[in-house]
């Protein structure tokens, strides 16, 4: 149903975006109307009209926790072809999202354009810090799990340097790194679980292997971190300090919107693609804020067609920095996260490892 825009990541200004997403997302909007019946009850509760065309600023958003609580998706069963599943660290709110063959192959592209403008379209040898085990059952993933699964695609050779009780395996580790020493590698895991049983381990072992040519992502976790007091730029220094790692690049996404990830930039932004885009919204009546504002965050996505998740209000707040002019040279909106909403259910998008 959505065939993508070929063109980069970040390369369209905010007039042309609105002229690309809204026909796009209200199409969309229309077709979750049509083949997904709570969805449907819901527009109608609101009076969203079907027949309108709708600048996407404009169109009706669905709370990311309704897909804890609802069974939404726009596909006969029959048709999906995987569930993710994203529980919060209460063990609640278990959101389930239905991807369908389109879907599934569209989060994957997406994916693979936006962190492919970041480290280049060339694989490298890779290092997870996770455990292999998270990837048994490939039809029914956490979004932990989906994470890893996505990002390994940028992996020539794939090393799971974390065991099942999440405990480092130096010898793996150091075997691996003699292998590839020369060349640039790629790291990825959670941060949560890339600061205490990667960095905080290899500290407390007095291991400090030589990972200057590794460029980090990592995402999701920072409710926990924040619980310890880590602040990025504490991520940061360790990463430095233990390992010489430099490049590190956070990400902001979620399990209801696979994909379509917001990147930080070298400057500490994150950027929404041209494949989405984010609203921060005022709480008292949830229209747009201004630059500087900080209110709640609304993720937009073109890539869900087998379930409601294009348009979605989340637990997080934010600010919006500015829009086609962050110093890095990407166009498009960048913000920085603030925190959560106060009460919100507190879900996890690594799907923490709970002691």
């Amino acid at each position: 149903m959505t065939t993508l825009p070929d063109i980069p990541p970040y390369s369209i200004n905010k007039a042309d975006k609105e002229k690309l997403l809204s026909p796009i997302l209200t199409a969309l909007s229309r077709h979750h109307y049509s083949c997904c019946p709570p969805y449907r009850k819901m527009m109608d509760a609101i009076g969203f009209d079907p027949a309108r065309d709708y600048p996407y600023p404009c169109l009706p958003f669905l709370p990311v926790q309704l897909f804890g609580m609802l069974e939404l998706r726009s596909l006969p069963q029959e048709k999906i072809v995987r569930t993710l599943t994203s529980s919060g660290t209460s063990g609640k709110m278990r959101s389930q999202v239905f991807l369908g063959r389109e879907t599934a192959a569209n989060q994957l592209n997406v994916l693979e354009r936006i962190v492919s403008s970041f480290i280049g379209s060339r694989r490298m040898p890779m290092i997870i810090i996770d455990s292999e085990s998270i990837l048994k059952n490939r039809k029914q993933l956490s979004a932990r799990a989906a994470g890893v699964l996505g990002f390994s695609l940028f992996g020539s050779e794939r090393v799971f340097v974390l065991n099942d009780k999440m405990e480092p395996n130096h010898s793996l580790l150091e075997s691996f790194l003699k292998a590839h020493r020369d060349g640039p590698m790629l790291i990825f895991g959670f941060t949560y679980h890339v600061y205490r049983f990667f960095f905080k381990e290899l500290e407390k072992s007095g291991l400090h292997p030589d990972l200057s040519n590794a460029v980090l992502i990592h995402g999701g976790g920072w409710k926990k971190m924040e619980q310890e007091s880590v602040s990025p730029a504490v991520f940061r220094k360790s990463a430095s300090e233990v390992c010489g790692i430099h490049r590190v690049h956070d990400y902001y996404g979620m399990a209801e919107q696979t994909g379509t990830i917001h990147m930080e930039c070298e400057y500490g932004h994150y950027h929404t693609p041209v494949w989405g885009d984010v609203i921060i919204r005022r709480p008292l009546d949830f229209s747009p804020a201004g630059i500087g504002e900080e209110g709640i965050i609304e993720v937009l996505s073109i890539l869900p067609v087998s379930y409601p998740g294009h348009a979605l209000l989340t637990d997080d707040t934010g600010i919006l920095l500015g829009e086609d002019d962050c110093l890095c040279g990407r166009l498009g909106k960048y913000f920085n996260i603030t925190g959560r909403i106060e009460q919100a259910c507190l879900k996890g998008c690594s799907d923490a490892y709970e002691e």
